[in-house]
């Protein structure tokens, strides 16, 4: 149980030092100030009841530890509060509320009632705003206060309330956020008089469902991380999923939710290169900080805070949350056990007795969990790549995909199982796909269809990869990391390729050559209206280069000076991958693709390419049976 504190009024000094009074714009602010009262109380189960969307009336009820008689009057009183005493206190606040204002505040704009009982009250106690004494009443242990009428008196505020549905929608926004933060706290929510919401006391998952549906989980990867003081930890919507609105982002510091700078900015940059188009991240990210590192008195709603160490935040979440969204999904599908009867799998006969066994055997269905991410070791770049302008062979594919192996260092021995390699001389190719998909995140090549994806046979199903996205992704991620390195080789061209460009190109590429070679391209102008490019990444040598060139001096153009040009250097690196990736209709051998497969398994955010495209879906053997109505 909560440590009773009573209530006093704070002393002059301290009433200086805090911020703004409240702000009560709508019944969703009432709503909030009561709630985070309750949880402060030590409540484990509260109850909300609205009318009118709120306007009419806002209840809550909790179990708390309630509030003793004599203090019913003080605590209805300016800056009086149980949850600080000193300045000290008030920089390391541990408490949803500190100020001693909202109670106050609520009860000047509408007719309030305080009704308490604590453990040694025989009975609770009532007190209604502007009465001196509280009169004897019936209840349980805890505490309900009831708002009426709010902005009744004051037509001035009452005019710029919405409607009862819409006022409704704001408390309900405000109570999912409260309950969000507090998962092990039962809420039930009842709106004239009909119940309109229930969320049990659980886990954190359990809430996240309770709140924003299964389907929002099971689209999400999930982030832990701590160092630390410092830890945050939730759900990521995998970037396939992001839709272009944002009414799914809640995040909270110390369980309070807030709309933080820091924290805003940390995760966009780490879905910066993995969204499509106009779509926006949704999240759910809890932050837990030593209290003495965070400023929550800095806006009057306590909707903002403020670190004292917000580089370092900024750092922390954004690496984070970028190695949760690397985790490559295939691992997932593997990990996922098969129930699939082994009678069934080996089942090839055309039989269609419907009572056949092969009919009935049940299928365990690959389900996204909350799950710890297993971060991936990131892979040097090959050392090696295609002679520029020339078809690379299969062996130069199988080179240019595989990892290096450092001479001057040790690889550390790997956990996972060693792939099984069947007899080749005596084995069927069937077979052979078979087992080395068992232990392959993207399993087998089977075919290319079309000349734009790949068939891939995994454990339990089926994985459709769309092949120039996944090699895009593939080249952009190996050009990063050599980047980041300062390793990034350059290919010169035995022949320049020379092409026509406006005057203002030209003045671009004389402008930003410094920062063109560091990216690895060689260009020079060769007339007012021609550059040559004579080098390229090395990564890049077998592609067009011309497109690859042209596109760079469309990007440079937009991007502007060269600040902004450091600042965007991974979209230049995407526009160059892009333009050397396997384009549609080249046909590919089983062994390119394969290594394709390969190197999407060694590769961060493989699922997704450089404009945030899915690379792959996968169909587990439940889903192809339920096409094919087997086993109904």
């Amino acid at each position: 149980m909560t440590a009773y504190r009573a209530i006093q009024p704070l002393p002059s000094v301290l009433v200086s030092q805090i911020a703004a009074g409240e702000v009560i714009e709508r019944p969703a602010s009432v709503l909030k100030e009561l709630l985070e009262n309750a949880l402060d109380a030590g409540a484990k189960n509260i109850e909300i009841r609205l009318d009118g969307g709120g306007i009419r009336r806002v209840a809550v009820t909790d179990d708390g530890s309630g509030i003793m008689k004599n203090e019913l009057a003080l605590a209805l009183t300016q800056h009086a509060t149980s949850k600080i005493r000193s300045l000290t206190e008030l920089e390391s606040v541990a408490s949803m509320g500190f100020r001693g204002e909202a109670l106050p505040s609520i009860a000047s704009v509408s007719t309030l009632s305080l009704r308490s009982r604590t453990e040694q009250d025989e009975h609770a106690w009532e007190l209604f705003a502007g009465q001196d004494e509280p009169q004897p009443s019936s209840g349980s242990r805890g505490t309900t206060v009831d708002v009426r009428q709010i902005f009744d008196h004051i037509p001035a505020r009452r005019k710029f309330l919405r409607t009862e549905g819409t006022e409704f929608g704001h408390c309900i926004t405000a109570a999912e956020r409260i309950a969000l933060a507090y998962p092990e706290v039962g809420f039930r929510v009842f709106h004239n008089n009909k119940a309109s919401r229930h969320w049990p006391a659980g886990t954190i998952q359990d809430r996240i469902v309770q709140v924003l549906g299964a389907e929002f989980v099971e689209q999400c990867v999930a982030v832990e991380s701590s160092h630390d003081l410092i830890r945050v930890e939730g759900l990521l919507i995998r970037p396939a999923f992001a839709k272009s609105r944002t009414d799914q982002t809640f995040t909270f510091v110390n369980g309070r939710f807030v709309r933080d700078r820091v924290m805003t900015a940390a995760i966009q940059a780490a879905y910066k290169d993995v969204l499509h188009g106009d779509r926006k991240p949704a999240y759910v990210l809890y932050l837990s900080i030593d209290p003495n590192s965070v400023d929550v008195n800095v806006h009057p709603a306590k909707h903002e805070v403020r670190f004292r160490d917000s580089g370092a935040v900024f750092a922390f979440i954004n690496k984070s949350l970028k190695e949760a969204l690397a985790e490559n999904q295939a691992e997932r599908i593997q990990q996922t056990p098969s129930t699939r009867s082994e009678a069934t799998a080996a089942d090839t006969s055309d039989s269609l007795e419907p009572n056949s066994s092969a009919r009935t055997a049940d299928y365990q269905h690959s389900e996204s969990t909350y799950v710890v991410p297993r971060h991936q070791q990131r892979f040097d770049l090959h050392d090696s790549a295609p002679t520029a302008r020339t078809v690379p062979t299969p062996e130069q594919w199988q080179g240019f995909y595989a990892p290096i192996k450092t001479q001057t260092s040790t690889p550390a021995p790997s956990s996972a199982p060693p792939v099984r390699t069947p007899d080749t001389t005596t084995t069927p190719l069937s077979t052979l796909v078979h087992e080395a998909a068992r232990d392959l995140p993207m399993g087998m090549a089977l075919a290319q269809l079309h000349g734009v994806y790949i068939l891939s046979q995994v454990k339990n199903g089926l994985i459709l990869v769309d092949m120039h996205a996944a090699h895009e992704r593939v080249v952009y991620e190996k050009l990063k990391t050599a980047m980041d390195m300062h390793e990034l080789p350059m290919q010169e061209l035995l022949v320049p390729v020379v092409f026509n460009c406006s005057q203002t190109e030209t003045a671009l590429v004389e402008e930003h050559q410094e920062q063109l070679e560091n990216l690895g391209l060689v260009m020079r102008p060769t007339g007012p209206t021609s550059i040559a490019v004579r080098a390229v990444p090395a990564l890049l040598a077998h592609g067009d280069i011309e497109a690859l060139g042209r596109s760079v001096l469309a990007d440079l153009s937009r991007i502007g000076g060269s600040n902004r040009l450091e600042a965007q250097r991974n979209e230049l690196l995407s526009t160059m991958a892009c333009h050397s990736s396997v384009r549609a209709n080249r046909q590919l051998t089983i062994t390119e693709m394969n290594a394709l497969l390969r190197a999407m398994e060694q590769t961060e955010r493989a699922d997704l390419c450089n404009h945030g495209r899915p690379t792959w879906f996968y169909w587990s053997m439940n889903d192809l049976d339920k096409l094919f109505l087997r086993g109904q």
